[in-house]
């Protein structure tokens, strides 16, 4: 049985080896797959490009199963496999920490106002109204995590990491997703609960896959549920805002500020609204990018797909 791994992500190759069964291959994820390999029963993905997927449909015929190491691999959906004939399976859960970590820097960011004293740094000039005595903790605007409303819709792997530095610094939690319950100590909602959480909320955090079902989610109609001095932060997939509607509010003076990490189209196009926005911090799809603990990840499916036994993240 032969594996094919990217050459685009440094693997630990030894942590894999030790299946008799199988041997490992490298490849390229931007060219064609070598003939030599097209009899591979087992494709892992990472940032392969879209000819590269779409070459792998057409000639591996025999391939049985797909580990991509992305938390929502749509490029691999989009590709053309037949999963009923082929098993694809996410890196759900190799992106935690990264994009946690992300998500807090940006909402700092939002709080602390990093974004705009750069600003002023750049202009040469000291923004006094930034700094020296400040009420603590005022109602009408979004300046610290102490006690802030949190409200993260899309309440999975991810935001079960991010919670607890957040409860650390003194925020109040809340989570929505499609099943209510508690989990890791955190109440979540279900989603027809958005019209009575959103004026409750400080800061809302999105991490929603992208899929039809979540395609503009945050529209003009629950924008403007938000209080005046609320911070939107998104770090799922840029199809869940309605990126028109966002601009208006932020233009329009209707939330506090927006930080976005991922957009509709990416890169940004140059003459995007969002880039003169006001009180939006951009990143460029940065909050991931860094799977940690795929070799694991990639044994540990391995192993129950040689067993014949339900693979993990399977789609």
């Amino acid at each position: 049985m032969k594996l094919l791994y990217p050459t685009s992500l440094k693997l630990d190759i030894s942590q894999i080896e030790g299946f008799p069964s199988v041997t490992l291959h490298p490849y390229d994820v931007k060219a064609p797959i070598p003939e030599e390999h097209v009899d591979a029963e087992i494709l892992v993905t990472w940032t392969n490009s879209s000819d590269n997927l779409k070459d792998a449909v057409n000639r591996l015929t025999k391939l049985r199963w797909i580990q991509s190491l992305a938390a929502g691999p749509n490029d691999v959906l989009s590709a053309g496999f037949d999963t009923s004939k082929v098993a694809v399976t996410t890196g759900s859960g190799l992106h935690d920490h990264t994009v946690a970590e992300h998500t807090l820097g940006l909402l700092l960011n939002a709080a602390r106002r990093f974004y705009e004293m750069r600003d002023y740094q750049l202009q040469g000039k000291w923004p006094g109204h930034l700094g020296g005595p400040q009420p603590d903790r005022p109602a009408d605007r979004f300046t610290t995590l102490r006690d802030a409303r949190v409200l993260i819709w899309g309440f999975g792997n991810i935001a079960k990491t991010l919670t607890p530095s957040l409860v650390q610094l003194g925020s109040q939690v809340r989570g929505v997703a499609r099943r209510q319950g508690v989990r890791n100590g955190i109440e979540v909602y279900s989603e027809d609960k958005l019209a009575e959480l959103l004026p409750e909320t400080d800061a809302l955090v999105m991490i929603l896959p992208g899929d039809p079902s979540t395609r503009h989610a945050l529209n003009t109609e629950r924008l403007k549920l938000l209080p005046k001095h609320a911070w939107v932060v998104n770090v799922g997939r840029g199809t869940s805002i309605d990126e028109d509607a966002l601009y208006d509010a932020l233009v329009e003076e209707r939330i506090g500020g927006a930080a976005l990490d991922v957009f509709e189209t990416e890169p940004l196009p140059e003459p995007s609204k969002l880039w003169k926005a006001p009180n939006l911090i951009l990143s460029p799809h940065a909050a991931g990018g860094r799977p940690q603990g795929a070799e694991q990840l990639i044994v540990e499916n391995l192993r129950k797909f040689l067993a014949g036994q339900q693979l993990k993240n399977l789609i």
